[in-house]
């Protein structure tokens, strides 16, 4: 099994995260796809042992995902690397405890679930108040996924049979979402596992918010774009969209 890390200016961590990845039982490679970082990122990554795939301009988490997924299954057709089982998606930034993730595998590779999603608890020094995942949430409701709670992780173990449903990735920090909607118009079946994951946070400043605010366009547009979506009253997404952003500009909690 193959695991693949989207990774932008990610040198301090991501070496972290590869080995964590390493002691994972089933997983025999590591794939790091630098998006266009400045940093040493594609150097620290390979020193970790992983294989490496440098892009030469930032193409977003959504497109670095498609070019790894592009990557192994050419490493697959020329006899390089064996036809995983499944694939693992994770995010750079997690450090040691991407080892945790094993727990997604079981039920993916025991044909259990087609795709696993990691819950991940509330992580300290979060900033914001949830706006991105509440919009994500609400766009997943309105297509039936009633049950899920975390629509915004991107650690994520995919069978390789499923794969052909779920891609190309939606471009950007719609990916996720995208992908959660492509698995519910394709009826594959979805589970949701809690783990004790921790990563780097987004705080209050001006850059957390200019992060959270271009994650946010990113979903509504993807929610807005979906064939399952399109009896959505997009008139209402807009009024909540608009409401919301004004509570958190005046630092009041979103209405729920």
């Amino acid at each position: 099994m193959v695991a693949i890390i989207p990774a932008y200016e990610e040198a301090e961590r991501v070496a972290a995260t590869i080995s964590g990845l390493r002691r994972i039982e089933h997983v025999d490679d590591v794939l790091v796809v630098d998006d266009g970082s400045s940093d040493e990122t594609s150097a620290a990554a390979f020193r970790a042992g992983a294989t490496c795939v440098s892009l030469g301009r930032n193409r977003g988490k959504g497109g670095a995902l498609n070019a790894g997924i592009a990557t192994v299954r050419g490493y697959v057709l020329s006899g390089r690397w064996p036809m995983p089982d499944a694939v693992l998606l994770a995010d750079a930034d997690l450090g040691a405890t991407a080892e945790v993730l094993e727990r997604l595998l079981g039920p993916v590779l025991g044909g259990e679930a087609d795709l696993a999603i990691a819950d991940l608890p509330p992580q300290p020094g979060a900033g914001g108040f949830g706006l991105v995942k509440r919009l994500a949430t609400w766009g997943l409701r309105l297509n039936g996924a009633h049950d899920l709670r975390e629509p915004l992780s991107g650690q994520r173990a995919i069978s390789w049979a499923a794969l052909p449903s779920l891609t190309p990735f939606a471009g950007g920090f719609g990916v996720d979402v995208q992908m959660t909607l492509d698995a519910l118009a394709g009826g594959l079946t979805i589970v949701e596992i809690t783990l004790p994951l921790s990563h780097a946070v987004t705080g209050k400043g001006l850059a957390g918010s200019l992060h959270r605010g271009t994650q946010a366009a990113a979903v509504a547009r993807t929610i807005a774009r979906s064939r399952l979506a399109i009896r959505v009253p997009t008139h209402r997404m807009r009024r909540w969209i608009n409401r919301t952003a004004r509570t958190t500009a005046a630092g009041r909690r979103p209405p729920q």
